[in-house]
This record gives structure tokens, C-alpha cells and sequence, in this order.
């Protein structure tokens, strides 16, 4: 990254920008023409050069007789209500440089309101900043140029187009190539800033267990996704550095076996994960018995007993994790990554008692686009697994109150073949200010008609037992959207979400995710009072894909902030769209991982991405 002159340091700061590039994506917001003018047309500023040859003081006008020397002819310069100290601005017989409005008014050409400048044969930027126009406009003279652009690490093309925008042989709105330049410089200084924040840590733990007998030991075949998934984990384990890796898939994708394959590559060493519920840090500890039966597997949530914890090759807990002394251990994982704060994450890797970094490896049930994976991975390494085991099929419709008996004939249908069926509610109490019924308004009706009804909600402290007596006994669950990330319900089938425009396409979509576990044909009903056509959810429900939905959600809200952490949805670039630009982040993530000179990593950092 080019160094930034000492000297403007405070100009930059005021601006918010940290580099050549960022500076140079303030684009004018117009141009003054300064260029003499050949013709003069109607209500056009024009530039004169002119000697004055008479003056007329009026109670309301002054009037400036000029001889254009440029044009051949005279032209009058009309001032209204002039100051005293304008008169002093047109000595006559003084030839200068004039610009302002040109009117022809009763056959003679008028400048309205003549201005002296000090030169002519330019286009003149104007900004909109923080920064004197003028002020502005010298600092972007003084470091915006192809050549500095070029050694902040832009290809010369770009830089080229962008020092264009500024310095323009004739005026012209932004066309495509300035658009695109403006976008690539944008997405380039942002991503180059989140590999800044980057940090590379030495680690003595690197395995040698083969992971390949272990896969072909399971009882089906993992998917190409999740195979890729785990070779790109084994070479991250086997590197000089510790690992931070982010593996991101679908619902049902199958992200534990890459969890249970990365314990396994981690033999000898001990692993560690983290789970955001005790149910599924459960399941979890389910599934990890019956993979690993070689291996002395741990369960630590609140109701289990203090003991020493060294004698186990892979600990699973909740957040009780963090108050426990734990062994040294040469892998960190963090399950639902999302659903702690960076703060637990962070302590976790502390608590163990390592000499090293340990790896670290952060799993995520909420697809997010390429576009944004491929962003993110200027900072930390992403892994997608986008292919699932089965291919699920699951029905999704919107409907309103004239649906409602159409959807009991389905629920008492579904019952009947010992299927199960999830009802979502927004609230757990009545709201006045939303028009739909809470759980406790709603669940009369429920167990008035139907039996085996259970119910919980955010607040319900034995919700984690109910969901687990639900699984084997309920025929209907009423909840809140404390079920989008937890138990896994075989039976599970139908799921009807009340009030469906008020959620997030991704939240939409993980409560979907509940249903077709197994195979079975799964219903979700978006159940909405508004009669207006609501394109969001009908996009929703043709799409199945965790990475498309996520991709659409982008579309409705925009993406957030990576680096500051301010905005969680709403639109931070200016010029780039990464719900449309996927192409442009991606000529930039491969002109980064080319290009390691547009790159300067902190001496601490060890080494370049």
C-alpha cells in the first residue's frame, strides 16, 4: 500500500479514506468548463477572454461592456444588486480571463453575473466533501494520479479509467468503464483492508492421521462438497500457521461429518467444539459416539459435573465450556459460529492451556452468497459446502385466512401418518401493534382440536426438554423461532410460519430447513394477513437453495459491513452492488491473490495470504 503524505494526513482522516485509491473514488460531482469558448449558446456558461472597455452604474445593475478576443465580438456582463466592491473587479482597459451564464436578450449577448478566474483550458472538478472545494480539488491534483494508483496496487487499466474520472479531456457522465473502475477500486481497497486485519499465528500442531480409511469406514459416501471441505481443513492443519477456516452449508448439508473428519485429521491432538444449545451440542455428542467409537468423547453443558476434563480426545459443550479449565488442545471449533459473540469465540481459543495457537475452524448453517464468500475470504479462508446428502422436497406456498381450512385437512392428514407439524408464531404474548395471534392467544384452539400438543418458546426454560419429549410423543409443536437452529425432528413434515413477511429470507429458510430431515415430503406454509403481492416471499418459495435464498436476500436488504461492524444490513458500498457484482469481486479477489505487492501485512503477521 502506498504511504499517504504526512502533510495531508489530517485531510484524509477528515475525508474517512486511508489510500490513494480511497481517495480517488470520490468522484466530482461536476465540472466547471474553463475552456475558452468557440460559440455562445443560450442559458450555457461560457469563458471569455476579454479587456473591458465600459462601465454603467444603475441603481439596480452594473453593466460591463467586454470586446471577447476570443469570439470577435462584444458582450455585455449584466451584475444585479452590485456591491461596492465589484466595480473594482473590472478596471477598464483591463483584459482578462470571464465566465458566467450566457443569454442573448433582444439581439444582444448577455453574460449574467461575469466571474474573474485566474486561468482558462481545463475542465474544473467540483466535490462534495468534508473538505473546501478548492482544498479538495489541490489534494486530489497532488496524489491522484496514474502513477500513485498504480503503486497503491491498482492494475494500470484501472488506474487509468479512474484518474480519467477526475481529470476528464471533455465533460461526460460516468459510463460503464468509469462505473467499473470505480466499483473494482472500491471492492479492491475494501478487501485489501480486511487482509490487513488478518493475523497469522505460528503453530507446533500439525497432525498426521489419514482421514481417508475413517471415510470409506461410514455407512454412505460423503458428497464432493464435504470431501473438498475436508482436504482444504487437512492442508490448513498440516500449514506452519494455525488455521482459521469458515465452513459455511446448507441445512442439512452434512456439516458435522466434516466436523467428526476434522477430529479425526487432528489425531494425536486433542479437539474442542462449541455448540450455541445443549440440545444440540447433544446431538453433537450423539453423532460423535457413534462415528468415533475409538475415540473418549466429552459432554459439557451447565447440568453436567465439574471433573478433570484431560482425559478426553474431543470435548463437546455449550457456552458452560468457557467456565472450565480445559486441557490444551490443538483444535478449536465453534458450531453455529453466528450465535456468539466474538467475545466467547475469542475466549474460548484462551481458555485452553496451549503453548501455540491452536487451529480454528467455524462452522455456519446460514448460506451466505459467493459474492460475499469470496469477500469474506480476504480475511479469514471459506469453505462451502453447497451440495446436500439427499436431495430434500419440501412444498412451500403462501397463503392468507381463506386458506385456513385447507391447511387443517393438511395437518389432521399428516397426523394421521405419524408425520409432525411445526406452527411459528411471532410472539409468545398478545401485541396491539402486530396483527397476528401470540402462542398464548393461539394454543387454546390447538389443544382444543388436536391432541399431543406441545409448546415453548425463547423464555421457556425447559424448552429443551420439551423439544426432546415433542420428538417422541407430539403430533403438533407451537413456538417461536427459538426451533430454527436445534433439534433434529425425523418425523417433522409440515412447518406453517405465521406472519411470514416479518422475517428474513435466511431465518425463512433455516425454519424450512426443519422439515424433510429424513426424506420425507415436507411442507411450509408462509401464512400472511397482508392481501398485497409480496415479491420477496414468492421468490422465496420457488427457490430451495440456502446459497440462492441467500443470494436473493441480499438483493431485498443489501449486504453489511465487514470491517467496522456498523451496519448489519443496509447498503456500505457507494458504487459496488455485491448482489450484482459477483463477476467484479471476483476479477478482484484473483488480482489480490496474484498481485501480494498491492498487499503490506503488519511485520507480525508472519507472512502475505
Amino acid at each position: 500500500m502506498l504511504s499517504l503524505p504526512n502533510e495531508d494526513a489530517e485531510k484524509y482522516q477528515r475525508l474517512g479514506v486511508g489510500s490513494v485509491t480511497a481517495l480517488s473514488l470520490i468522484a466530482p460531482s461536476s465540472f466547471e468548463d474553463r475552456r475558452l469558448s468557440t460559440q455562445l449558446l443560450m442559458n450555457t456558461v461560457c469563458v471569455i477572454d476579454a479587456t473591458v472597455e465600459h462601465l454603467l452604474r444603475t441603481p439596480k445593475t452594473l453593466k460591463i461592456t467586454f470586446f471577447a478576443h476570443n469570439l470577435d465580438q462584444t458582450i455585455v456582463g449584466i451584475i444585479f444588486h452590485p456591491k461596492p466592491y465589484m466595480l473594482h473587479q473590472f478596471p477598464l482597459g483591463q483584459r482578462g480571463f470571464f465566465s458566467g451564464k450566457a443569454v442573448l436578450n433582444l439581439g444582444v449577448w448577455e453574460i449574467i453575473h461575469p466571474l474573474k478566474i485566474t486561468s482558462v483550458g481545463s475542465l474544473v472538478p467540483m466535490y462534495k466533501s468534508p473538505l473546501r472545494v478548492d482544498v479538495m480539488r489541490r489534494l486530489i491534483e497532488k496524489s491522484v494520479t496514474v502513477a500513485s494508483l498504480i503503486a497503491d496496487g491498482l492494475p494500470e487499466k484501472i488506474a487509468e479509467k479512474l484518474y480519467s474520472i477526475h481529470f476528464p479531456l471533455f465533460p461526460k457522465p460516468l459510463g460503464e468503464e468509469e462505473l467499473y473502475a470505480l466499483k473494482f477500486g472500491e471492492l479492491f481497497d475494501y478487501m485489501r483492508r480486511l487482509s490487513l486485519k488478518r493475523r497469522y499465528h505460528a503453530t507446533r500442531y500439525r497432525p498426521f492421521r489419514n482421514v481417508e480409511s475413517w471415510m470409506e469406514s461410514l455407512p454412505f459416501v460423503l458428497t464432493d462438497d464435504q470431501k473438498k471441505a475436508i482436504g482444504e481443513i487437512r492442508q490448513d492443519l498440516a500449514g506452519e500457521y494455525a488455521s482459521r477456516r469458515m465452513i459455511v452449508g446448507d441445512v442439512g448439508s452434512g456439516k458435522t461429518m466434516v466436523i467428526l473428519a476434522s477430529v479425526v485429521l487432528m489425531r494425536p491432538y486433542r479437539s474442542i467444539l462449541m455448540a450455541p444449545t445443549t440440545i444440540l451440542a447433544a446431538q453433537l455428542y450423539e453423532e460423535a459416539q457413534k462415528f468415533l467409537p475409538d475415540l473418549r468423547i466429552a459432554l459439557v453443558t451447565n447440568a453436567t459435573k465439574k471433573g478433570p476434563l484431560e482425559g478426553y480426545d474431543f470435548i463437546i459443550g455449550t457456552h458452560a465450556l468457557l467456565h472450565r479449565d480445559l486441557p490444551e488442545a490443538g483444535l478449536v471449533m465453534v458450531d453455529e459460529q453466528h450465535r456468539f459473540g466474538t467475545a466467547q469465540r475469542h475466549s474460548l481459543s484462551k481458555l485452553t492451556d496451549n503453548a501455540t495457537s491452536p487451529h480454528y475452524l467455524q462452522f455456519s448453517a446460514t448460506p451466505i452468497p459467493r459474492t460475499q464468500a469470496m469477500i469474506d475470504s480476504a480475511h479469514i479462508d471459506v469453505s462451502l459446502i453447497v451440495q446436500t446428502p439427499f436431495t430434500k422436497t419440501i412444498a412451500t406456498r403462501l397463503i392468507g385466512k381463506s386458506d385456513f381450512p385447507s391447511l387443517l385437512e393438511h395437518i389432521r392428514s399428516e397426523i394421521s401418518l405419524r408425520h409432525q407439524v411445526l406452527i411459528v408464531y411471532p410472539l409468545v404474548e398478545q401485541s396491539e401493534t402486530i396483527d397476528y395471534q401470540s402462542i398464548d392467544e393461539a394454543r387454546g384452539y390447538w389443544e382444543k382440536n388436536f391432541e399431543n400438543v406441545y409448546v415453548t418458546h425463547g423464555k421457556d426454560k425447559e424448552k429443551g426438554a420439551v423439544l426432546m419429549e415433542f420428538r417422541e410423543r407430539g403430533d403438533i409443536l407451537l413456538a417461536t423461532t427459538v426451533v430454527e437452529v436445534g433439534i433434529s425432528l425425523p418425523r417433522l413434515s409440515t412447518v406453517v410460519i405465521v406472519g411470514a413477511e416479518r422475517l428474513g429470507l435466511s431465518t425463512l429458510h433455516q425454519l424450512r430447513g426443519r422439515v424433510s430431515r429424513t426424506g420425507l415430503q415436507g411442507y411450509c406454509y408462509l401464512y400472511t394477513n397482508k392481501s398485497d403481492k409480496n415479491e420477496r416471499l414468492e421468490s422465496f418459495s420457488t427457490c430451495t437453495s440456502g446459497f440462492e435464498i441467500a443470494a436473493l436476500d441480499l438483493k431485498f436488504r443489501s449486504s453489511g459491513d465487514l470491517l467496522e461492524g456498523s451496519i448489519q444490513s443496509g447498503k456500505k458500498f457507494r458504487w459496488a452492488d455485491i448482489a450484482e457484482d459477483e463477476s467484479i469481486v471476483a476479477e478482484v479477489k484473483k488480482w489480490l491473490d496474484n498481485n501480494h505487492s498491492a498487499l503490506t501485512p503488519h511485520p507480525e503477521q508472519g507472512r502475505l495470504p
